[in-house]
């Protein structure tokens, strides 16, 4: 009997993607046995203030950062739909697309702290498991995400280790004209680079 297909599913802004993104990344193709995992990088975020850097780019930055992981997918799917990017909806387009297929949302404890606030966020768990990145020293100091009782055993933990990288501090230093090659990948960096994304002046 054929398994069926099993596939993780991260979402966000990538704005810039970075090297704390790579590591989760990482951990859910370590510890998920995932058969493929999409990309997906948000299209209308509902939940920001601040404007997202034009789409195209940022669909491009996040080809650039995860070409080289061959199980890895960056699916344009909420940056071509209109209106906002709600991820239940991405969850019931995928699950049309592979009704037989196990789903695995990744997320990092700051979304999964947020996430009472999703549209419709009781709804995730009957169309995937809950996977949230936690940093090792969050679970030694015993400060990590509970979740809630409802989600029962469609939430799975998984280990990242401790990185000290934001998009938002990734674009001040940038406006400031500072290097950040240690908090993106190389080819992120040079995209950035030559299309003068996120200088002030």
């Amino acid at each position: 009997m054929t398994q069926p297909l099993r596939i993780g599913i991260f979402g966000g802004a990538f704005d810039p993607p970075h090297t704390a993104h790579r590591a989760l990344v990482r951990a859910a193709l370590d510890h998920l046995a995932l058969d493929r995992l999409l990309i997906i990088p948000t299209g209308q975020a509902w939940h920001k203030a601040r404007p997202l850097t034009a789409a195209h780019h940022r669909l491009a930055m996040a080809r650039l950062c995860f070409s080289d992981l061959p199980q890895v997918q960056v699916d344009p799917l909420e940056i071509e739909r209109v209106g906002p990017s709600y991820t239940i909806d991405t969850l019931r387009a995928l699950k049309a697309k592979w009704p037989e297929a196990e789903l695995f949302l990744l997320m990092g404890e700051d979304q999964a702290r947020a996430l009472d606030q999703w549209h419709d966020w009781q709804q995730i768990p009957q169309f995937a498991t809950i996977c949230v990145a936690e940093r090792e020293d969050s679970m030694r100091s015993g400060s990590q995400f509970e979740p809630a009782k409802s989600l029962g055993k469609r939430f799975v933990r998984l280990p990242v280790a401790p990185m000290a990288v934001s998009a938002t501090e990734i674009r001040a230093r940038l406006g400031a004209h500072q290097n950040v090659d240690p908090l993106v990948f190389e080819p992120v960096a040079r995209y950035i680079e030559h299309h003068h994304l996120y200088q002030t002046d």
